[in-house]
């Protein structure tokens, strides 16, 4: 992209106030949806529909009491929250909102800039940001926030690699790592085994097992429920931003809804067409209505997507209990990378298979027939699960560790009169003892 400097400003300055103002919104979402799914009215009083109330929260960040401790690190501090806000700005430097348009007499594309490895870009940045998060534990000289940092760069990477791994169908199948050309190339219509369908190929159809670990990573990636393990107040306080208030803690605020946003921008453009019309109004641009097809409704088609993903995050939080750490990490590791691997050698066999024209007759129903044969073998022929080990039997001193501790099945409590004296006993002296 060749654009001027001038019209590169205006896109900056105008993603950077979308974002703003998108963000806001958010937050008015979020509870206004999750008041719905609890039966609560939500934000209503201030503003129309309450709207003023994430404004006025937001206002009420910027000129709190920035307080800090003093025994933080004061350098690191501040620089934790700055690096969290700016990778969460520059991630969106590759997003495609819409297609070529002209602006002031100069043709160019409703994205801020395209690059052959965009995509790479953008996971690129989203870790970095976890430095943000890393270095808020450390500088806080806290044992909630130090625990809260070590959690969130645990589980961000983890479920990072489980991340990158499912993109790698998407360029294995769409042949190239630019956010633009992978939505152009989810235009032409869906046609699997040589039959046409009519709409459009979408890739969370035609790589679903992808699209599903996408889907499970991001929600861990950005620490929400039910994996807001890092920010868990039944242990850790606050997590991470336990000792941060006033606009420090409002730019890690910040990140978190734009972070939110980013990854739902992802999911939409490399597995729901990004700013293509939505089905069926896809086919109706193609056969009855082709004014549709305007690359400045592009942006509207592009946001209705990502809030339906937004919905999907608030959806999540109304309803799911936290998990646990050990089952989170489980999943991570035992789960999702195990299948990316195996679901990114189906896709590389049969992309060879394709470009080899072999796809066809006896090949292409015996590759079908294993795939389902390896998917009933994961299913129900795993290794059983280890039965639990029955405690030894014998006598258990629940104060051996300081704290009271219940008993497991099979272990028996000491009698009470041999650890604390009955009060009969405590009230009669000992023979020769002074009254």
């Amino acid at each position: 992209m060749n654009d001027p400097w001038w019209l590169v400003l205006i896109k900056v300055v105008v993603l950077f106030v979308v974002l703003l103002v998108w963000t806001i919104f958010n937050v008015w979402y979020e509870r206004r949806l999750v008041g719905k799914m609890q039966h609560r009215l939500g934000p209503i009083m201030n503003g129309p529909l309450g709207l003023g109330q994430a404004l006025a929260d937001g206002m009420k960040l910027l000129i709190k009491e920035d307080f800090m401790p003093s025994m933080v690190d004061r350098v690191l501090f501040t620089l934790a929250p700055m690096i969290a806000g700016t990778a969460a700005f520059t991630a969106w430097a590759v997003i495609p909102f819409g297609g070529k348009v002209t602006m002031f007499g100069v043709d160019t594309y409703l994205q801020l800039t395209d690059l052959p490895v965009g995509v790479l870009v953008l996971l690129a940045v989203t870790s970095v940001g976890i430095y943000g998060f890393v270095l808020a534990g450390w500088s806080s000289n806290s044992p909630y926030s130090l625990l809260g940092g070590l959690r969130s760069s645990a589980q961000m990477i983890s479920y990072e690699i489980a991340m990158g791994l499912a993109l790698v169908a998407v360029f294995l199948y769409a042949g190239s790592m630019s956010t633009h050309d992978i939505v152009e190339a989810q235009r032409t219509a869906l046609s699997p085994f040589g039959i046409d369908l009519g709409l459009q190929s979408w890739y969370w159809l035609l790589l679903l097992p992808s699209f599903v670990v996408y889907v499970i990573s991001m929600v861990g990636e950005t620490n929400r429920a039910p994996f807001d393990l890092p920010e868990a107040e039944s242990e850790l306080v606050s997590g991470y931003i336990t000792e941060y208030s006033g606009f420090r803690y409002a730019v890690y605020f910040l990140a978190e809804y734009i972070n939110m946003a980013t990854v739902s921008a992802i999911a939409t453009t490399l597995f729901m067409g990004g700013y293509l019309p939505i089905w069926p109004l896809s086919w109706l641009a193609d056969t009855l209505m082709p004014a549709l097809n305007n690359p400045w409704l592009g942006p509207i088609w592009f946001v209705i997507k990502v809030q339906l993903f937004i919905s999907l995050f608030v959806w999540l939080r109304g309803t799911l209990p936290r998990f646990r750490y050990d089952q989170f990490m489980r999943l991570g590791w035992k789960g999702l990378i195990p299948v990316s691997l195996g679901w990114i050698v189906v896709i590389a066999t049969f992309q060879g298979l394709r470009q080899a024209n072999l796809l066809q007759g006896p090949v292409l129903w015996g590759g079908i027939v294993i795939i389902l044969l390896a998917l009933v073998a994961v299913m129900f022929i795993g290794e059983k699960p280890a039965p639990d080990e029955e405690p030894a039997p014998g006598v258990f001193d629940a104060f051996a560790g300081g704290y009271p501790v219940p008993p497991m099945p099979g272990q028996v409590l000491p009698e009470m009169q041999d650890v604390v004296p009955s009060t009969a006993e405590a009230a009669v002296p000992a023979s020769g003892e002074e009254q």
